[in-house]
């Protein structure tokens, strides 16, 4: 165990090397995007929404409705390019991996660090994003900011998977299928932006399946102070199955890529 926490730490390292040198290159993406939609949505098209009243939302302000679903939206998204790309350049362009299970590293490890260093990118960049959320008044209740924690599980549960679909795949032309039928449906049909009740049936069910249904009903809950505990842990123990199940199949995926 110890000797795993280790590599694990290495290889997190390693990550946080890299970032170094390339973290400009995300501002736009991982801080400006994310603002710029709660300016224009939350603030621009909140106050049309506001003007007509509040009852179908519950009272509360179009800005404090969405913002915690953008706030887990947005740390599926960083998952989901960090799982991707990189991942596949570290198993067929530049092949990094291969070079370091050349060392005492073993898949497991290598699997470990790229998730510890993804969570590091959702943190940081969700963390960010939540202070903006409260100078606005996005936050109703204080127990909104535990909407950070609940971006970090969702952006592992979402990362995990991708990450072990990225060791099927022989070029990128995949990745396309994750970003279309994946990440935009199930941004804009996840509740980020309006009741998931509101859809017609069958897209309804399909949105409670989603991973980020469930991250955007529980920030959401938590941010304004009307959690349910029982479907709160439905909410976590769901993503945590994502987890889980994600973890282990991208172990595998990676075994047979790196060691066959």
């Amino acid at each position: 165990m110890a000797i795993a926490l280790e590599n694990g730490r290495r290889m997190f390292d390693y990550w946080l090397t890299v970032y170094k040198r390339t973290w400009k290159g995300s501002l736009i993406s991982s801080f400006l995007l994310p603002m710029l939609y709660l300016a224009a949505m939350g603030i621009g098209l909140g106050s049309f929404v506001d003007s007509n009243g509040t009852g179908a939302l519950g009272g509360v302000s179009y800005l404090q409705f969405i913002a915690p679903g953008l706030l887990a939206s947005t740390a599926l998204q960083i998952a989901v390019g960090e799982a991707t790309y990189p991942v596949m350049s570290g198993l067929k362009w530049q092949k990094f991996y291969h070079s370091m299970i050349a060392t005492p590293l073993r898949p497991a490890d290598v699997v470990y660090g790229q998730l510890a260093f993804i969570a590091f990118r959702v943190f940081s960049s969700c963390t960010v994003f939540l202070v903006i959320i409260a100078l606005f008044g996005g936050l109703k209740s204080p127990l909104g900011v535990l909407g950070l924690p609940i971006a970090l599980l969702v952006g592992l549960a979402v990362a995990a998977p991708i990450a072990a679909y990225a060791t099927t795949l022989e070029n990128d032309s995949g990745f396309a299928i994750v970003f279309r039928f994946g990440v935009v449906p199930a941004f804009l049909f996840s509740g980020a932006f309006f009741p998931v009740s509101q859809l017609p049936d069958w897209i309804e069910w399909l949105a409670y399946v989603s991973p980020l249904w469930h991250a955007v009903d529980l920030a959401r809950n938590l941010s304004l102070g009307t959690v349910n505990p029982w479907l709160a842990l439905v909410n976590i123990v769901y993503l945590l199955a994502w987890l889980v199940a994600g973890t282990w199949l991208a172990v595998r995926g990676f075994t047979r890529k790196l060691i066959g």
